[in-house]
């Protein structure tokens, strides 16, 4: 009996022995394994064999891509307004032994390399730029990481910017600047549009006056040819005059009656005779 205990204890010893020094990686993992606690190998997908009890499997590390989430944050733009902006970094870790041996915790460091990065960035954009130029920010944000980490063995594959946006406050305040501007625009319009109702009108009295005073240098020309014809054929020096002031007389006998006035207008019975009388001639 003392014999098959040692036995059956020596099999158990040999079989935790085999067990301890065969180790299977799975895919898309790579183990770190320390000697006496220093850094021995690497362990690839499949199968690997290690010393027992003297090696030893300390960090399982994956190797496939990795989404880290970045919290949001309130950053101050150039021109001292405030946006709230988050992120996602994709990372895969290339080199397994130094992410675990460079850094002591690569997810953490990512996380606050990014968030710094981003104020950074938006820091030196106006409002505008920021809100708008989410793709430069992007390509800003990854290439200042992707220096970083490098000598983390970890590779970034991307970062995206889920989220850009005023905080309320500002949101607020450019609500009502937007309002304003619009109201401004507004009553510039209207300004503009009554200078514009003024010119116009002011164009036409002036064309209209233009033509009236055309008109009135026209009808004398045409008074003085007909005075001038007149006078022609009659050979009559007080002829021309009579006529004149009598076509004058009779405009305005005209005008005056056409007035909306209450009115009573009395006319010579000899209008010649009236006409010789304003002349100075009985």
């Amino acid at each position: 009996m003392p014999a098959l205990f040692v036995v059956v204890v020596l099999l158990i010893l040999v079989a935790a022995t085999i067990f301890a020094g065969v180790k299977t990686v799975p895919q898309g993992q790579e183990w770190v394994v320390e000697r006496l606690g220093k850094f021995h190998k690497a362990l690839k997908p499949g199968l690997n064999f290690i010393v027992p009890y003297i090696d030893n499997v300390s960090y399982r590390v994956s190797t496939k891509g990795d989404v880290l989430s970045i919290g949001s944050q309130e950053v101050i733009t150039k021109d001292n307004a405030v946006i709230i902006t988050n992120a996602v970094a994709f990372i895969k870790v290339t080199d397994p032994t130094r992410a675990v041996y460079e850094i002591q915790n690569y997810e953490y460091a990512i996380q606050n390399l990014v968030m710094t990065s981003l104020r950074a960035i938006i820091g030196q954009m106006d409002l505008n730029n920021a809100l708008s130029e989410r793709e430069h920010i992007k390509a800003r944000l990854q290439e200042n990481i992707a220096k970083e980490v490098a000598n983390w063995g970890i590779y970034v594959q991307s970062v995206e910017i889920q989220d850009i946006k005023p905080s309320e406050s500002m949101q607020r305040a450019m609500e009502q600047q937007a309002s304003a501007d619009r109201f401004k625009q507004a009553t510039i319009l209207e300004a503009e549009g009554k200078r514009e109702a003024m010119i116009r009108e002011a164009d036409g009295k002036l064309e209209a006056a233009k033509r009236e005073a055309e008109a009135q240098v026209r009808l004398a020309q045409a008074s003085a040819r007909a005075i001038s014809d007149i006078s022609e054929s009659v050979k009559d020096r007080d002829l021309p005059t009579l006529f004149l002031l009598g076509d004058r007389y009779i405009n305005a006998i005209q005008k005056m009656a056409t007035s909306q006035n209450s009115k009573m207008i009395m006319l010579p019975a000899d209008l010649p005779a009236a006409i010789r009388g304003m002349m100075g001639k009985s």
